[in-house]
């Protein structure tokens, strides 16, 4: 079972410029709601991607996984949920699962590695107080 840490509830309305000709969410607009939805949950934790560019550091993607359940579709009211899963020497790992209005119905899930690195690209640990602000407990965004 994995331990959770930082984790956020996103909720988004699906624009019409998300859809594809066949009226459902393009499969690619999943990868932005989860960057999306993780932006959000460093933010309501404190630690935004600026502050940790200003220090030094980034968090490339080194791997992503996405799994389509179920369309979303056009002025649909989404919530994401994104949330870290692991810590390892220089990496972390969010998880990702996107439901419908009531949270009845999964319609995607997915998971994104990212490395940490110095400004030279060069994998470093990740900075303890990296992880004490991302260590905080579940947020749910009022603002869709």
């Amino acid at each position: 079972m994995e331990e959770t840490f930082a984790e956020v509830w996103l909720p988004h309305y699906v624009s019409y410029g998300e859809t594809d000709a066949m009226g459902v969410v393009y499969y690619a607009e999943y990868i932005h709601f989860f960057e999306r939805a993780r932006g959000a949950m460093c933010r309501e934790n404190g630690l935004g991607y600026g502050k940790i560019e200003e220090a030094g550091y980034m968090l490339p993607v080194r791997e992503v996984e996405c799994r389509y359940r179920s369309p979303a579709r056009y002025d649909d009211h989404i919530l994401i949920r994104a949330r870290i899963v692991e810590w390892r020497r220089a990496s972390v790992r969010f998880r990702y699962e996107i439901y419908n209005d009531d949270r009845t119905k999964l319609l995607c899930e997915g998971m994104t590695l990212h490395a940490v690195v110095n400004r030279e690209g060069k994998p470093v640990p990740v900075p303890t107080w990296i992880k004490e602000k991302l260590s905080g407990t579940s947020v749910d965004v009022k603002n869709a």
